[in-house]
């Protein structure tokens, strides 16, 4: 069998949401105007009809397909059943891939909900786990907001009753997002995202969601979407902190810096700002992953050079060789994967003189 050591890029799959939009921009624009001034339009093959607003873009679907290496032309699914560990490293959930990463853009308020964590979702929701996820915000508009926890002295007995209303907004708590913000979304942390924010999710592999509240709203089948309030109820969790305004540790590198995101037994984020030509090594016994939210360049491997621009998602199996990223344009990465929180996070902040207190803001045990 072909050996996996080389980034591997990913087409990035496509879901309508009835809360979407149309225009996705600025990850994925109809066209694109390169460093030399070329404009060109870009089709996108996996994107749903022109006429549905798309709500969210998958970067590790299991249908989503590889565009280079041995795996060209598998889904990720595929690839995973037939590589096994050598794609996807030493951590995964029933042979897939460890970290569900997607893109949401959104033109309306999402439905109030919340996720359960691993014991409740294989107890209630057979063959799935729970579900785990953090916000990254890429681009928020004026006056976009979000909704994150229960105000202080709500129960659920409170909530219950402001579902039957559509009003249970009025007992969230109401936060303002900016550009880079970082947000930790625990199981059992009600939610709710609202419009004109672009942002980078990554989670569990699971997309066991319970809505409690959609307002009445219809979906784009006409019909209204189902709602889950029982087992919602059950799992909220009322005395959760909202996990924000998270201090920004970076750490300075040749290619310019590298800020450590957050942290949890799940996943990992870290933001690559690369000015610079940045060389860097495939990790041993794990899959890391790439996605690309500004900036355009090339991926270097010894086998040639891959093109990369901003929206795309990209692997780097565990026997990666070295690789080069190179900008022509200023570029900022998100890289994920399942981490060692010692290893990866604590200790190299700690080297690099940030205080035990501020690291574990960002690092959830």
């Amino acid at each position: 069998m072909p050996k996996l050591d080389s980034p591997l890029q990913l087409s990035p799959v496509f879901k309508s949401k009835v809360w979407g939009r149309r225009g996705l921009e600025p990850l994925y624009p109809a066209s694109w105007t390169t460093r030399r001034g070329k404009t060109v339009s870009i089709k996108r093959p996996n994107r749903s009809p022109e006429d549905e607003p798309v709500g969210e873009v998958w970067l590790t679907d299991d249908e989503a397909v590889f565009l280079n290496g041995p795996p060209a032309g598998m889904t990720l699914a595929e690839a995973c059943q037939q590589y096994g560990r050598d794609l996807y490293g030493a951590h995964s959930q029933q042979g897939r891939f460890p970290i569900l990463a997607k893109f949401i853009f959104t033109s309306d308020w999402l439905s109030v909900q919340v996720h359960p964590d691993d014991r409740y979702a294989r107890e209630h929701e057979p063959g799935s786990i729970g579900k785990c996820e953090m916000w990254y915000i890429i681009d928020a508009k004026p006056g976009a907001e979000f909704l994150l926890g229960l105000q202080a002295g709500v129960g659920r007995e409170g909530l219950e009753a402001a579902f039957s209303e559509s009003r249970s907004p009025d007992l969230l708590n109401r936060f303002r997002p900016s550009g880079g913000e970082a947000i930790f979304v625990p199981p059992g942390a009600i939610h709710a995202l609202g419009p004109h924010i672009v942002l980078f999710e990554a989670e569990e592999n699971s997309d066991v969601t319970y809505r409690l509240d959609d307002f009445g709203r219809l979906g784009l089948d006409g019909n209204q979407r189902p709602l889950h309030r029982q087992k919602g109820l059950e799992v909220i969790q009322p005395h959760l902190p909202a996990y924000r305004e998270l201090p920004h540790l970076e750490i300075r590198e040749e290619y310019g810096t590298r800020r450590l995101v957050l942290a949890c037994e799940f996943f990992a984020v870290e933001e690559l700002h690369l000015a610079e030509i940045g060389s860097f090594n495939g990790a041993q016994n794990r899959v890391e992953a790439l996605a690309v939210i500004s900036g355009e360049g090339r991926v270097e491997t010894a086998a040639g050079w891959y093109a990369y621009r901003v929206g795309d998602g990209w692997l780097v199996p565990p026997a990666s060789s070295a690789y080069r990223l190179v900008p022509e344009q200023e570029s900022r990465f998100l890289k994920f994967y399942v981490p060692d929180l010692d290893e990866d996070f604590r200790k190299p902040l700690l080297r690099a003189g940030f205080k035990s207190e501020e690291i574990g803001r960002i690092v959830f045990a």
